[in-house]
């Protein structure tokens, strides 16, 4: 035992060594030399009480933010995590995971298509570019895999006394943020020529999405072990209860996982089937309000006043489909690029109490589709939100003359 607690103090203060080295200025390649010289396979738990040690000792957590990548090209592929936990499926930590997976399409499919413009001597990109803005759209859905990291995972791992890598993985996030942000406002830029979308992507759209990718990493390699060793199988059941109130990214959970001393439970894990809603004119209980609402005939899905998806309907014939990833999206990254102007301009004009509905019909296959948005406002008029409500009339469009009660089942 003691020669095992020797050879983690030599690993710690080892690394510890090369994490100043490379704060004091040398390249990473030198580092990353001699780390490979000297520890041939770290433990993720070394990694994170390291960094507690060097916020401790007093190492601003800014300086450890500003070359957190550094580390992370330096340490990669050298985290031992051979002594982490398996989950079951639905767990918070497989759902991080198989997000992460998504996200890496993501990621792959962006610098594919910057590639293939690289390679390609053609002026028209508009496109290509249109295509981009999906793919940077979609990837803003990584808000919520990180607001469930900062809200929830973040906060039971400080009850635990673990703060520093929480500290400094949140400043990643508004950095990333920041530049998936940027990178949509150049690929909403008019007139990009070739030359300046190829000179965008290097200095803005590439490292933004590498930003993710190295993200996904440092989550796996360091974040989810540390977690998974942190964390009791309540905190993570807490975790799980409260993760349908942020939402899920890209990846809508085939089943709710529940440890087996909470299988009693069996109502979905966002509210219990026999809670009471009282309304001015009755109420129901919450599994009538679902029956009610998913035996309407027509989808129906709320945008709050901050433009976040709330809720949607689950009706057993559905127009247009809909998963719990959008969940807590804005909605301007639900709609195709094209269209998100006019989204943008209905919700301005609902917001402003310029317009209260916007209706508009499409052909879709044999459905003929209604579809409209209705303004929300509480009794002072204030905005509540939208609510766009879909139907196929085709089967109203056809009828004719009368069918009264009194001809039921006549």
């Amino acid at each position: 035992m003691s020669e095992l607690l020797d050879n983690a103090r030599i690993r710690k203060a080892r690394l510890k060594e090369l994490i100043l080295r490379l704060h004091g200025g040398e390249p990473e390649a030198t580092v990353r030399r001699d780390l490979l010289a000297s520890l041939a396979a770290i433990p993720y738990g070394e990694v994170v009480e390291v960094e507690q040690e060097l916020i401790a000792e007093g190492l601003p957590e800014e300086e450890i933010l500003r070359l957190c990548d550094a580390h992370s090209a330096v340490l990669h592929g050298q985290v031992d995590l051979s002594g982490m936990r398996a989950v079951p499926p639905g767990h918070p930590v497989d759902l991080l995971r198989r997000e992460n997976a998504e996200l890496l399409k993501l990621v792959a499919h962006a610098e594919a298509v910057v590639a293939r413009l690289a390679e390609r001597e053609i002026e028209q990109i508009e496109g290509h570019v249109l295509r981009l803005r999906g793919t940077f759209n979609s990837l803003m859905d990584v808000d919520k895999h990180y607001q469930r990291k900062e809200l929830l995972l973040f906060t039971f791992l400080e009850q635990k006394g673990i703060t520093g890598p929480p500290k400094v993985m949140w400043g990643k996030h508004d950095e990333i943020r920041a530049q998936l942000e940027g990178a949509r406002d150049v690929l909403a830029m008019p007139g990009l020529t070739l030359d300046d979308f190829l000179a965008a992507a290097e200095i803005v759209l590439l490292p933004a999405v590498r930003a993710v990718a190295d993200m996904t990493a440092k989550e796996e390699q360091i974040l989810l072990p540390m977690a998974l060793d942190a964390l009791t199988e309540r905190d993570w059941y807490e975790i799980a209860r409260q993760s349908l109130e942020i939402g899920f990214c890209l990846y809508d959970p085939p089943t709710d996982w529940r440890p087996d001393w909470a299988a009693e439970d069996t109502s979905p894990l966002g509210g219990k089937a026999g809670d009471h809603v009282r309304l001015p004119t009755g109420g129901f209980t919450v599994e009538e309000l679902l029956a009610i609402l998913n035996t309407l005939p027509v989808d129906m899905t709320f945008v709050d006043r901050n433009d976040k998806v709330k809720y949607f309907s689950q009706g057993t014939e559905r127009i247009f489909q809909r998963s719990r990833a959008i969940l807590n999206r804005d909605v301007r990254y639900c709609h195709p690029p094209a269209s998100a102007h006019i989204v943008d301009k209905i919700v301005e004009d609902f917001r402003s109490g310029a317009a209260s509905r916007a209706p508009f019909w499409i052909q879709k296959g044999e459905q003929f589709v209604h579809i409209e948005y209705f303004a929300l406002r509480n009794e002072q008029g204030e905005y509540l939100g939208t609510l766009e409500v879909s139907q196929n009339v085709a089967g109203y469009r056809a009828l004719e003359g009368e069918q009264r009660i009194l001809a039921y089942r006549s």
